[in-house]
């Protein structure tokens, strides 16, 4: 039995703990941003159909916005809120370090951040601690268990980071938050729940910005190597 088979199976052993599909009618009055993240939420639940274990949050990864903003999203769908945090992205996804993510990509060894509807596991203990195993349900995201894209805390993604540096650290594409923005995700987000990322840019007020125009031609991603060297234990961190 291979890996995906494990994790599939320990997920359906876990189904009767399932909570019905629950979204009260005040969701559907909450402010124009959050009425946006509402429907993305529930298109993810429905991608991932039977193997929800739970339908009471999902989290939105808007990567159209810089990371120095929060625009990591713990939807609840059962209260009808939205709580809002940074998240970092992928140096693939961003070489020239300004904070915006110039692309996405499903590629081995390419650091990019991945879009799409992903599955979230059990916690493991990696080089970060505690961290969410994830499964992407995309053909965007197909490579995340293999690719080793996870949900881990970093120093580099701390809301101090962003003090001094203007802008988050990157990952090697994977959805690092800060140690107290990390532990509500442990607790939200755990097994059985579903994260989707895309690139919408929706601001507070619900209007939708888009990302200053790169140079065509400007920036590369990555492809089999990383930028400085085999490994980057914390990319970002200066």
């Amino acid at each position: 039995m291979n890996r995906r088979d494990l994790l599939a199976g320990s997920l359906a052993a876990g189904a009767a703990l399932a909570l019905p599909a629950s979204v009260p009618a005040r969701a559907e009055s909450a402010n124009l941003r959050d009425r946006k993240l509402f429907e993305i939420a529930k298109r993810a639940q429905a991608k991932a159909g039977s193997l929800l274990w739970r339908t009471d949050y999902v989290g939105v990864a808007d990567f159209g916005l810089r990371s120095s903003e929060p625009r990591f999203h713990f939807v609840n769908l059962e209260a009808g809120s939205v709580q809002s945090y940074l998240v970092s992205h992928g140096d693939g996804s961003d070489p020239e370090h300004d904070g915006w993510l110039n692309w996405f990509s499903n590629e081995p060894d390419s650091h990019c951040t991945s879009e799409g509807t992903y599955m979230t596991y059990g916690w493991y203990t990696g080089r970060f601690g505690t961290s969410i195993r994830l499964e992407g349900l995309d053909e965007s995201n197909s490579n995340a268990l293999d690719r080793a894209i996870v949900m881990h805390r970093a120093a580099y993604a701390e809301p101090a980071h962003v003090e001094r540096w203007g802008r988050l650290g990157r990952s090697n594409g994977c959805f690092a938050m800060g140690e107290e923005q990390f532990k509500l995700a442990l607790l939200q987000l755990g097994g059985g729940r579903v994260l989707h990322a895309g690139s919408y840019g929706i601001t507070e007020d619900g209007s939708e910005i888009k990302r200053p125009a790169q140079r065509e031609g400007e920036i590369r991603p990555l492809t089999k190597k990383p930028l400085r060297g085999e490994e980057i234990l914390q990319p970002g961190v200066f």
